[in-house]
């Protein structure tokens, strides 16, 4: 893993703050796609079913990614994460191309380069979207986030399967009989699912279901959670048929800088 200077990072800052958001949010319909390769549906397909989508096809700042150890750079100067969640009241909905958990008041927030990106929703993909030298995990969570001024910030945990996760097991009840409606859950802790200041994967890339918006900051989780083979089938089982595997494929890179923040 090589090392890095503070010029690239200043620059990389400077792209995230001037990057202007627009048509943010993830599509909620899954009926216009799909995650099956090969289909008119698929994500090699995405960015011609809607104009609207184009940014799936053409985008250079696309995501998931592949993360190559032995060429990320290796840096000190991004500052950590230092999460400041609270209890807030949520809800859980089943998406149909996933199972997200939507906060309903102010949930907290993390600050990144002194802007603050308050907590909006989680959901999850089996197996991992992102890839560390080529290799999958059993499954991502991404907790996304959102500045006033309408930018967002990911931040993905990788799951492996051992040991039962305890946020989930709060939660498996009422995944396996949520529907599109959802269901309120009353007090939810985004603490509970374990962020920390601990190193972390950053580039800039996008969402990963259409419309692929660019300019999202990503946070992926260095070390991964543990999931047990249950809770993760669960979450797999509960989605619609076609959806169980539900990651994207890996996107070019293209010359994007991929920084390990110690």
């Amino acid at each position: 893993m090589a090392n890095t200077n503070f010029f690239p990072i200043l620059f990389a800052f400077i792209f995230i703050s001037s990057y202007t958001i627009c048509n943010a949010d993830e599509v909620d319909d899954e009926s216009k796609f799909s995650y099956l390769l090969g289909t008119k549906e698929g994500p090699e397909s995405w960015g011609t079913i809607k104009s609207e989508w184009k940014l799936c096809e053409t985008g250079l700042f696309q995501s998931p990614v592949n993360f190559r150890n032995k060429s990320v750079k290796i840096t000190t100067t991004i500052p950590l994460l230092k999460p400041n969640y609270k209890n807030a009241p949520a809800m859980i909905v089943n998406r149909g191309h996933d199972i997200k958990l939507q906060w309903e008041t102010d949930a907290g927030s993390i600050n990144i380069d002194g802007t603050e990106y308050r907590l909006q929703q989680c959901h999850w993909h089996t197996p991992s979207e992102h890839k560390v030298d080529g290799k999958s995990f059993a499954m991502e969570a991404h907790m996304v986030h959102q500045s006033d001024d309408g930018r967002l910030a990911v931040v993905a945990i990788p799951f492996k399967i051992g040991a039962p996760n305890p946020f989930l097991d709060e939660l498996i009840g009422h995944v396996k009989r949520v529907d599109d409606k959802g269901l309120k859950l009353g007090l939810v802790n985004p603490q509970q699912l374990g962020v920390k200041a601990e190193p972390f994967y950053r580039y800039i890339g996008s969402l990963t279901v259409p419309p692929c918006t660019e300019g999202i900051i990503w946070s992926v989780l260095y070390e991964a959670r543990t999931v047990s083979m249950e809770q993760m089938m669960a979450l797999r089982n509960a989605v619609h048929d076609g959806f169980e595997a539900n990651a994207r494929p890996v996107q070019g890179l293209h010359r994007r800088p991929v920084y390990l923040a110690m």
